[in-house]
């Protein structure tokens, strides 16, 4: 069937601030449905409160709200513009819900709006717990022995009558929000009441656990014509018991036999039929039994999930873009395979590589957190990596993390406590992987390992098979090591650093020289969905050992954009949104623009967003040899945060040239003593400060600049290691736990403007001259990080000459460190004094904020001026706001319980929201102020 013409205006509803357990996945998909719909002559309109991601610039979307995620929003949406349809599956949970309440109150009817992708019955059946399991017994597929508690009695009931370990699942919950196991009777009531409340039916499932049973999940696809197909197969690595979202994944199966593959295959096409007729994408999760292979349904998502991202940039197979399609009356053989160009997207994706997804966690921002994986996600991010082997892209995962390691172990941090080990084995934390090869190093027998972890043999066995290799490496020297052996080592993911520090006295380098001389290097393979059985057109890579190149340079001018890596506390979305338009400002300025990442989360990893994109770490060794083939005009680093900054040096040191501003003067801004040194020489005002190498000289240094001091270290994102001390004694331990945990690394120690108020200035300078591109006054005081403050754009009570220094001191500052691109300050105000407290040469998560609220393209202008093909004088730069634009932070504070809610100087916030307001008498304003027991006015 054609595409339904009915349906000429979609309204796509987003999944809002990034939080754990719904983020960035869901940019990606709102993206790419948007642009899949308007390729089909259909007008787009997003409503998302969320100003960091690309889905809400008007590159994506014809017409953007960034308006609250409510249903009165919605409503005045429908008012002000004709909608024919809306499309709820792009945006998780939170459009769901909010799809649901719609219909609910009438609204869709209302205005006459058609929901398409899903039925409102199907959301429905698959949230609602009792629903859910009674249609899978009614269908004849298995699920575990349980039952439905709207009460506490009800759930005591539940409990006695199933028997322990049992499960506590709260029905409309997102990322398993308010679950959890029980494993014996006095942990029950506090579980139960727990779930209870999480539920926003105050309804919880409890449910027989099968704690040990393998995980799998499927991503289907259905038509209108009821053509299923599979896109791709999942396997979990950690079996059940903790989350998926924090579970390493591995695509395909690894471990299923053909046998249950096609029982599990046949059950969800079942699933997915029973819930509704409505055409689009689904995920389901099932579990199956070691033993004897017995399958249960966990559960089944009618929507774009976590998975479909990975499953989309796993197979090449774009889920969100031909979901879409479907949604508006397409059959998929009607659709044109994206990879191919010649065959229909009625077909599943054959892989001839390996992924891995290995979860980024960020414990270390929420001091006494219970980091015990579990029903409930805790990660902030992933990382996704692709290799001919499953060891090689596993290996590759463990180099993508940005944890600083080389690998799955053979790098010199590994534990050596056996009972440290074994208890996190036990126990599982974000670090139980690299706990398994310790254990196997030290001789811990394979099977011990099983037993305690649950985890597949097979998985083991690879991991066992590395512990052999070093063993074996370690009786050669780096020039005697057989060419043979050498390239078996690479092909099994061991990074030049890894051997370097098995062999011992050798550095990465020269490991790197002894392998191209023995014409060991990497070659590139095509991801074609199809194992080669026809000839792709998709210009995305992963890199391996062989001997067939498939990625042949252009003689084109070319620019590489390095990714930011996982999503993390202090570095998100924001910094992909930056990459994404410095890929397209590239393009559109003729170059050729190359992408590096390994998040699959994001719209830079999409495969039709750069001419060519890498799928690969962001990780010296694997660019070194991407920019060796491509030999690109220069390489872009301030747009990809800090993971890209950090690889400014290397690029330096190895002559390959910096697009923007230079290595040294982003070094100047980095290190926080030289920084401050060049304020002092430009007279312009900041704290007293000095350097410390120790604790002793740090003690010298806070006596003479006074407490209360800030004590930081240098070359830091997110505020990493920064805390406020008043005396002697907290300051040492300070010192000591910082230079423990970022060894190398010199400390700043700022006195502190104590009761100071903060603002930022984001700007743009091309050599010549410096536009402002936004002055902001913080609603939280000095002290509090700033990606943790509510921020006000314009100022809205600071005066005049406040406002003219910060102005003054950001072009000066542009000035003097060379600036080309984007420059954000950091400012402390006290008595009408202002402070400069750092300045940061890149990208920030604030642009995106003062891009979207002037609606302005300021990163595509900051990206031409880099690039050198623009001047800041050739953009005729018009600003719409009228009233204020406030960036407000979200927290996932909730995933946490036991974590006291305190803001300090380092940033806890895991996303934002905007919010437009015409004047500060506006409610929400004058609440938020309130909130913060902060004042108006000076």
């Amino acid at each position: 069937m054609p595409k339904d013409t009915s349906i000429r205006s979609v309204l796509i509803i987003g999944s809002g601030p990034i939080i754990i357990g719904q983020a960035c996945e869901f940019d990606y998909s709102g993206s790419q449905a948007a642009l899949s719909l308007k390729e089909e002559g259909i007008e787009v309109s997003i409503i998302n409160s969320n100003p960091a991601t690309i889905m809400t610039d008007k590159v994506i979307g014809d017409h953007v709200y960034l308006w609250p995620l409510t249903v009165d929003s919605i409503e005045q949406i429908l008012i002000e513009r004709k909608i024919d349809a809306v499309l709820p599956t792009m945006g998780g949970q939170t459009a769901l819900n909010l799809c649901k309440e719609a219909e609910e109150r009438g609204v869709w009817e209302k205005y006459g709006v058609r929901v398409i992708g899903v039925d409102v019955a199907a959301i429905e059946k698959t949230e609602n717990r009792e629903a859910f399991r009674q249609l899978m017994i009614d269908i004849g597929v298995g699920v575990a022995p349980s039952k439905i508690a709207n009460s506490f009695l009800e759930g005591k009931e539940a409990a006695q009558e199933i028997g322990y370990p049992l499960v506590i699942r709260p029905s409309y919950t997102l990322g398993g929000s308010g679950g959890g196991f029980v494993h014996k009777k006095e942990e029950f009531d506090h579980a139960l009441q727990r779930g209870l409340e999480a539920s926003p039916t105050h309804e919880v499932l409890v449910e027989k656990a099968v704690i040990g049973w393998k995980e799998y999940e499927l991503e289907l696809l259905r038509d209108s014509n009821d053509n299923v197909i599979i896109i791709c197969s999942i396997e979990n690595f950690d079996p059940m018991g903790i989350h998926t979202g924090d579970s390493i994944t591995v695509a395909p199966a690894m471990t299923l036999s053909d046998r249950c593959y096609q029982d599990m295959r046949n059950q969800a096409i079942k699933m997915m039929r029973a819930i509704g007729t409505f055409a689009g994408g689904c995920n389901v999760q099932f579990s199956v039994n070691p033993d004897n292979d017995d399958i249960i349904a966990i559960e089944i998502n009618p929507r774009v999930s976590r998975s479909s991202a990975l499953a989309s940039k796993a197979t090449g197979y774009p889920i969100a873009k031909i979901a879409s399609k479907l949604a508006i009356g397409y059959n998929l053989d009607e659709i044109e395979n994206q990879i191919t160009k010649t065959t229909s997207a009625y077909f599943e994706p054959t892989l001839d590589y390996v992924i891995v997804k290995v979860p980024r966690w960020n414990f270390d921002k929420f001091k006494g957190a219970n980091m015990e994986l579990g029903l409930q996600m805790k990660s902030v991010g992933e990382v996704m990596s692709i290799g001919r082997t499953f060891i090689e892209a596993l290996q590759k995962a463990c180099q993508s993390l940005e944890i600083g390691r080389a690998g799955l172990g053979a790098d010199g941090k590994h534990n050596r406590s056996i009972e440290e080990i074994m208890h996190g084995l036990e126990h599982p934390s974000w670090n139980r992987l690299f706990l398994i090869k310790d254990a196997m190093t030290m001789g811990v027998p394979l099977e011990s390992i099983r037993k305690v972890t649950k985890i597949d043999k097979w998985f083991l066995s690879q991991i066992q098979e590395l512990v052999h290799l070093e063993v074996e490496l370690k009786r050669y020297s780096l020039n005697n090591i057989p060419k043979d052996f050498f390239f078996t080592l690479k092909q099994k993911g061991f990074s030049d650093i890894q051997i370097a520090y098995l062999l011992g006295n050798v550095t990465e380098d020269e490991v790197y020289d002894r392998r191209k001389s023995l014409g060991i290097k990497r070659v590139y393979k095509m991801v074609d969905t199809c194992a080669a059985e026809f000839a792709a057109q998709t210009p995305y890579y992963y890199s391996t050992f062989e001997e067939e190149n498939e990625s042949i340079p252009t003689d084109k001018k070319k620019v590489v954009v390095l990714g930011s890596g996982p999503n993390r506390i202090g570095q998100g979305i924001e910094f992909d949104y930056s990459c994404v338009h410095g890929l397209l400002a590239a393009k559109e300025s003729g170059f050729e623009a190359i992408m590096i990442n390994c998040n699959p989360e994001t719209v830079s990893t999409d495969f039709n967003m750069a001419d060519k994109l890498y799928f690969e770490p962001v990780f010296w060794e694997h660019v070194r040899e991407i920019i060796e083939l491509e030999n690109p005009v220069g390489v872009i680093v301030q747009l990809g945060g800090q993971t890209a900054l950090k690889m400014a040096e290397k690029l330096h040191e190895n002559g390959i040239k910096i697009i923007g501003t230079s290595y040294n003067d982003m070094d100047v801004a980095e290190d926080r003593g030289r920084f401050s040194d060049l304020l002092k020489e430009l007279e312009i005002p900041y704290p007293r400060y000095g350097v410390a190498e120790n604790a002793e000289e740090a003690i010298i240094v806070a006596q003479e600049v006074g407490y209360p001091v800030l004590v930081r270290p240098s070359y830091v994102l997110g505020g990493q290691g920064m805390s406020i001390v008043i005396n002697d004694e907290d300051l040492e331990k300070a010192v000591v736990k910082l230079l423990g945990d970022l060894p190398g690394n010199r400390v700043l120690i700022d006195h502190f403007l104590d009761r100071a108020e903060e603002t930022e200035s984001d700007s743009i300078c091309d050599g010549e001259d410096v536009h402002i591109i936004g002055l902001m006054e913080h609603i939280e005081p000095a002290g509090i990080h700033s990606g943790d403050s509510s921020a006000v754009l314009p100022p809205f009570s600071l005066s005049e000459k406040v406002m003219n220094d910060m102005e003054t001191y950001s072009k000066k500052i542009a000035k003097a460190l060379n600036v080309i691109g984007l420059l954000n300050i950091q400012f402390a105000v006290k008595d009408e004094k202002v402070y400069v407290i750092e300045a940061n040469p890149r990208a920030s998560r604030t642009v995106p904020f003062i891009a979207k609220a002037y609606d302005v393209p300021y990163i595509n202008i900051a990206a031409k001026v880099m690039l050198g093909v623009n001047k800041l004088k050739d953009f005729t730069i018009e600003r719409k706001l009228k009233g204020y634009a406030i960036k407000e932070p979200v927290f996932s504070f909730d995933k946490f319980p036991e974590v006291v809610k305190e803001l300090g100087p380092e940033m806890k916030s895991t996303g934002e929201a905007i919010r437009f307001i015409k004047d500060l008498e506006d409610p929400y304003f004058r609440k938020l102020v309130k909130d913060k027991s902060m004042y108006l006015s000076k």
